[in-house]
């Protein structure tokens, strides 16, 4: 007898059954599904021949009492990495002038705490030619949130218009009164200059000393508010006096109150492993840029000054020699904060529209060439999605000689949720440069990780889609786990490994001596479940490129210490018959995305006795003086450990 199919109905109902059945088997299972996924993604990540093609992550064991929050990293020429906290975004650590620094030896994998005299949070940076870390401005004061700000507030100018009896100074809390009764503290001491005396002609002109001081409300509420310009007495003073001192505001109100920039600078010596104080800066800067010049001195642009106002394009050089600050009033020019700033060939200043934040959104952003000889400015057109440069990343492409800059993602200004995935590259030895699309990023990204890496390579990791790693497109938090390398040959992306830390605002990267990419730093806006305060991530991951797994790298065994420009120099090494290139690297100094130190610039390679002959470039544009990591690679593409040199 045959036997009866099942009705349609009846192998429905089964098999939705089955599917329940399979879902509940999963759903009572899923740690095990789970566990069994991971250990599987484990186990791939760690084989051979996954590291020889994507590379590979390790976290790095910190001790407790060194977990900093990293908001600045540089390598130094003794192979440490500096990583310099401050108070670390965190208003308490301000308060009680607790500021951290911290050195790490990857060689040995050990640390150690630095006395940090005063708060280098989002101070600028950059290295000088011998070596040292300059480092200069940081943090005044902290910001005060509106919701925050119980007295109305505002900046006082306190002038002296008396020529005669010089300066006149005023404690904290000396009091000024408006016309109608209204009462002002200053909450700092101020010393305020005698006026000047100056002839025009026949006729002798008064011009009145001034400083500037914030002022806090004596009685708290919204009638202390003033939004006109107006002019207040200084109690306790009579006679000429009370006619010759007084102060003036433009407003005073309950807004917010942004972070103020300090004026210190110190240059760290990494044979000490100590900051040594320099001369002051002529103005305070809270976000500066530190760019180095060719002839070693180093130019300050941008910031907020101590009351947290954009500097209105007052930049500033350091004197190496002299180490002091003197004012460049020859070079005003506006740029937002931590503008990104390429030392070209032609020795000008190239501004790629990178920056950190702060600033118009419409003066200053435009990517161009700086002659600071002249200061003319050459607009670098062709940049598509131009109103989202901020928190994007920008990199010299090596070699340095190419004279390519590439820029890297972005998102509009402020706290925009949009973002992009956009790249381009300009060539700056075009008589015209114009940016030219590059292969865009996996994702609209923010806060990317560059760096330059020996084979002539870009690494490329973390970021986010939102800012400081916040909601993007129904999505709470939207830190991107993953990296990827450029080839400028072939300007394409190659994904690597993934990292397993997210990373976004105050993160960095920079490449070891060894090879390796260290990461560190983000400081997130929210936490994971979106609403509550993120807080600092303070762990450290490694990356290990796929050159280092390989096979034998090749080595360098001996040579000289200084290499000069134009000349030419010998290294030893058993593997001369398949090196294929050499490299001078100089190492990082990063914060806020913004590196203006990282190149590498290629040097020719000829056969010499017992290893090798190299020439060193002339042009100070393309190879500034200071210190490097010299690196060979084998016809392999495998780089040797770097040996450090001085070019001067």
């Amino acid at each position: 007898m045959t036997p009866r199919k099942p009705s349609l109905t009846r192998r429905l109902l089964t098999a939705m059954m089955a599917l329940v059945a399979a879902a509940v088997v999963v759903v009572v299972n899923r740690p095990m599904v789970v566990f069994a996924a991971d250990t599987y993604h484990d186990f791939n990540i760690n084989r051979q021949a996954y590291k020889e093609k994507f590379g590979h992550w390790s976290m790095l064991p910190v001790p407790a009492d060194f977990k900093v929050n990293a908001i600045h990293a540089a390598l130094l020429n003794t192979g440490k990495v500096l990583i310099i906290a401050g108070s670390g975004n965190n208003r308490d650590n301000f308060e009680a002038g607790t500021f951290q620094t911290v050195l790490w030896d990857p060689a040995s994998d050990k640390f150690s705490l630095v006395p940090t005299p005063t708060d280098l949070f989002c101070a600028g940076h950059t290295f000088l030619p011998n070596g040292n870390l300059l480092v200069a401005g940081g943090t005044k004061s902290y910001e005060v949130l509106e919701a925050d700000i119980t007295h109305a507030a505002g900046v006082m100018k306190i002038k002296n218009e008396s020529p005669d009896h010089g300066a006149r100074t005023f404690p904290k809390g000396t009091v000024l009164t408006s016309a109608d009764g209204r009462k002002y503290a200053t909450r700092a001491d101020l010393t305020v200059p005698a006026a000047t005396k100056m002839q025009h002609g026949a006729h002798t002109m008064v011009h009145a000393g001034e400083a500037e001081v914030w002022v806090d409300a004596v009685v708290a509420g919204d009638r202390a508010i003033v939004k006109q310009p107006a002019q207040y007495s200084i109690d306790g003073l009579t006679g000429l006096d009370a006619r010759n001192l007084y102060g003036v505001a433009e407003k005073i109100t309950r807004e917010k109150q942004e972070y103020g920039g300090d004026k210190t600078s110190y240059e760290f010596d990494p044979k000490t492993e100590r900051y040594v104080r320099t001369g002051d800066m002529v103005e305070h800067r809270w976000y500066p840029t530190l760019a180095p010049l060719p002839n070693g001195d180093i130019l300050a642009v941008s910031g907020l000054d101590e009351f947290g106002r954009m500097l209105p394009g007052l930049n500033e050089t350091y004197r190496t020699a002299e180490k002091r600050w003197v004012a460049a009033p020859n070079l005003t020019r506006v740029f937002p904060t931590y503008p990104a700033l390429f030392v070209t060939r032609d020795e000008r200043l190239f501004f790629s529209g990178s920056n950190a934040g702060y600033g118009s959104d419409t003066e200053g952003r435009t990517p161009g060439l700086w002659d600071t000889r002249t200061n003319k400015f050459q607009t670098v057109p062709g940049l598509t999605d131009p109103t989202m440069t901020e928190t994007s990343a920008s990199v010299l492409l090596p070699p340095a000689q190419d004279q390519k800059v590439m820029i890297l993602g972005g998102g509009a200004v402020g706290d925009s949720p949009v973002s992009t995935a956009r790249t381009a590259v300009v060539d700056l030895d075009e008589k015209k440069p114009t940016f030219r699309p590059g292969p865009n990023l996996p994702h609209p990204t923010r806060y990317l990780n560059t760096v330059v890496l020996p084979d002539d390579t870009v690494f490329t990791s973390h970021g986010s889609s939102g800012y400081r790693g916040g909601p993007y497109q129904g999505r709470k938090r939207s830190d991107l786990l993953t990296a990827q390398i450029y080839h400028p040959e072939q300007n394409e992306f190659r994904t690597a490994a993934a990292p397993t830390v997210g990373r976004n605002y105050h993160s960095e990267a920079l490449l070891l001596p060894d090879g390796r990419v260290v990461t560190m730093g983000s400081d997130p806006i929210y936490a994971r479940n979106g609403r509550d305060p993120g807080t600092f991530e303070k762990r450290i991951e490694i990356y290990s490129p796929p050159y280092l797994f390989q096979g034998k790298r090749p080595a360098i065994t001996g040579g000289p210490a200084v290499l000069k420009h134009g000349a030419t120099a010998s290294f030893a090494t058993p593997d001369a018959g398949r090196i294929a290139s050499a490299r001078l690297v100089r190492p990082s100094a990063v914060t806020h995305g913004t590196d203006v130190d990282q190149r590498s610039v290629a040097l020719t390679v000829a056969p010499g006795p017992g290893g090798i002959t190299v020439s060193v470039p002339k042009e100070r544009g393309v190879l500034p003086t200071g210190w490097y990591m010299l690196f060979v690679t084998d016809d392999a593409g495998v780089p040797s450990a770097a040996r450090w040199v001085e070019v001067k």
